[in-house]
């Protein structure tokens, strides 16, 4: 399973990051997998919810605004990719 992660400000690409674990895809550890994807990016956790897990699931990839973070973020959003 791959995400691909990316820090967008006005549409540009900050900083990404590709995060890579050999384990199929669980949503129920979706959790995890952000935490560990911010930890790389050195950015805080958003607030995880069930429709951000649900958009995910069913687009392949989600977004996280700047609301999204109880402290700042510094970028205009983060982007998960799942890479198939």
């Amino acid at each position: 399973m791959r995400i691909w992660a990316k820090l967008m400000t006005e549409g540009k690409i900050r900083k990404q990051f590709v995060y890579e674990n050999p384990e199929k895809l669980t949503y129920s550890h979706f959790f995890d997998y952000l935490t560990d994807i911010c930890h790389e990016l050195d950015i805080p956790t958003p607030v995880l919810t069930k429709t951000h897990v649900f958009n995910f699931a069913k687009f392949n990839h989600v977004k996280f605004i700047g609301r999204d973070f109880v402290e700042s973020l510094g970028y205009d959003h983060l982007f998960l990719e799942n890479l198939i």
